[in-house]
């Protein structure tokens, strides 16, 4: 039984892969934060853009025409 959890203890296998998922947990957690923290402001630039996109679409003056 000693020698089944020694062996248990002492196997590496899959270590990689589970520090990969650590990290990239971390990462995740980090940028959660980061757009709930921005999230507002976010919000407002993207409002701005749209507002003067829609803007610039209804008030332009129709294109060139060109002549030939």
């Amino acid at each position: 039984m000693t020698n089944i959890i020694k062996n248990f203890w002492n196997d590496e296998e899959g270590a990689t892969a589970i520090e990969y998922g650590l990290i990239a947990g971390l990462i995740a957690v980090a940028i959660i934060g980061v757009l709930t923290l921005m999230g507002t402001n976010l919000t407002a630039l993207f409002t701005t853009i749209s507002n003067a996109l829609s803007e610039a679409a209804t008030s332009g003056s129709g294109g060139g025409g060109g002549s030939n």
